[in-house]
């Protein structure tokens, strides 16, 4: 297949978005993930009732990758398994790492020996790429690595100053053993790949920062199909409705959405979707202030943006925050950071607030509860700007980035 790309990635990311986008284009040479709900056993949970099953497993259900071939699907439920129970299994932020190499080592080495197709390129993504990385370019194949978030050691720098202003929110990570050679996996990969993709400017900058060429890091953002999309509605009377989504935790600004929560008692209600992972008394007091929901199947997220008004996002540090796409789409002005490389306007779809500022939150969510009129306009170009960044759009800023990366290697030297 002239021109086609091999696709691996661990888990369901972007709704399959890379796999679907090149399927649709004539491209997918194969697609290799972990555990899915099309393939092997796994398929046959499908035919269980959804509503008496654990959430794991429900989550599980929900990952169907519509509209690539079964045909150029392979994967590998065991490994799949495995890795779950290890990640569930895991107490600290050194087990999450240690975890995260394994099957990163793991995953890489069965789709080496799975083999190529007779592609020209592959696509991975970062922390799972090396070894097939390694073995492609005996193969001379082009090889493109998508870095979903700032470079680790970024992360834990950030996420490090957190758990000094909050140490009864989670376990501390200084002592992570296993973070240096994370690291050092994310530098390989980037040496061994012709292109670095980066969903944000964010992203980019510190991944140049670390040392990969310039010249290889491009930028394209993320672009969602039209499952969250809702038609535009009036604001319900009564307090604001507020939603944050994903893990709770110190890397999401979670101490924030607290904060605000106890200065907004009355005027707004608060809801966090997403898995809490933080030590009892941090729990206590969100709970004591928000509606804590735990984790949510992709699958039953639409009903959660339809609830709310506004959606919350203050991360100290993401790739570009899905769900910021999603909320969009679903017609939400958005109050979140630069550091969560989204794609909103500032006081045009919402407010880019720094981070760590309760403040600002706060300032912010008293704009929208105190003129309806600025709260109608951004829940208008919260839409609209949604328009921009389909999974069409997101395609072919994808396909336009990866076009003639193989005539560009030579020009840009290996990195050492």
């Amino acid at each position: 297949m002239s021109g086609s790309i091999v696709v691996s990635q661990l888990g369901a990311r972007m709704h399959y978005a890379v796999p679907r986008i090149l399927a649709g284009d004539g491209r997918l040479a194969h697609f290799y993930t972990d555990i899915c709900a099309t393939k092997g056993w796994p398929r046959l949970l499908r035919a269980l009732p959804a509503y008496t099953l654990p959430m794991a497993i429900r989550r599980l259900i929900g990952r169907v990758p519509h509209d690539i071939p079964l045909d150029r699907t392979t994967t590998f439920p065991s490994f799949g398994l495995y890795s779950a129970i290890r990640r569930l299994a895991g107490k600290t932020r050194a087990d999450e790492t240690a975890n995260a190499l394994w099957a990163g080592e793991r995953f890489g080495a069965l789709v080496a020996a799975q083999g190529f197709h007779g592609a020209e390129g592959i696509y991975a993504f970062s922390g799972e790429a090396l070894e097939q990385l390694e073995v492609a370019r005996t193969y001379e194949l082009w090889t493109a690595v998508e870095q979903m978030i700032a470079p680790r050691d970024v992360v834990d720098q950030l996420v490090g100053e957190e758990e000094t202003a909050f140490p009864d929110w989670q376990m501390p990570t200084a002592a992570d053993p296993f973070a240096s050679a994370y690291i050092a996996r994310e530098r390989a990969e980037w040496a061994l790949a012709d292109i670095v993709i980066c969903p944000s400017e964010f992203v980019r900058r510190h991944v140049i920062e670390k040392g990969c060429p310039a010249a290889r890091a491009v930028v394209v953002p993320y672009g969602i199909d039209s499952r969250f999309t809702i038609e535009q509605r009036e604001r319900a009377p009564g307090p604001l409705r507020i939603l944050t989504a994903g893990e709770i935790c110190l890397r999401k600004g979670s101490p924030y959405v607290l904060e605000a929560a106890k200065r907004m008692k009355g005027r707004a209600v608060f809801r966090m979707a997403g898995p809490c992972t933080v030590l009892p008394p941090a729990r206590a007091a969100l709970e004591a202030n928000v509606q804590l929901i735990g984790a949510v199947p992709r699958g039953e997220m639409r009903a959660q943006y339809a609830w709310a008004d506004v959606f919350l996002l203050p991360s100290l540090c993401e790739g570009s925050a899905t769900v910021v796409y999603e909320a969009l789409a679903a017609g939400l002005p958005v109050i979140c950071t630069e550091n969560t490389g989204s794609v909103v306007r500032r006081e045009m779809d919402g407010f880019i607030v720094p981070i760590r500022d309760a403040d600002a939150i706060v300032e912010a969510l008293e704009r929208f509860a105190t003129t309806p009129s600025l709260y109608r306009e951004m829940a208008e170009n919260a839409r609209a700007r949604a328009a921009e960044f389909t999974l069409q759009r997101y395609g072919e800023r994808l396909l336009e980035a990866l076009s003639g990366v193989r005539e560009k290697r030579d020009s840009v030297p290996c990195a050492e």
